[in-house]
């Protein structure tokens, strides 16, 4: 049986964390065909899911044009 997103081995904090307890950020769980998104602050509640595909191009996105 494959793990699937929501499985809690499968989910890392964004490099981009804050300091202290590092609880200012997202985290991430990717499979081949669903990318999920979650709150670092409220880890049970539901993620938001993307096709992996859109999600990656999202990233993309956000890399050719960093904010000032």
């Amino acid at each position: 049986m494959r793990p699937t997103v929501t499985t809690p081995g499968n989910w890392r904090k964004s490099s981009y964390s804050g300091g202290g307890d590092g609880n200012n950020c997202v985290e991430v769980s990717a499979s081949p065909l669903r990318t999920a998104v979650r709150d670092s602050k409220t880890p049970t509640r539901a993620p938001l899911t993307f096709p992996t595909p859109a999600f990656t191009a999202f990233l993309q996105a956000l890399k050719a044009h960093p904010r000032p």
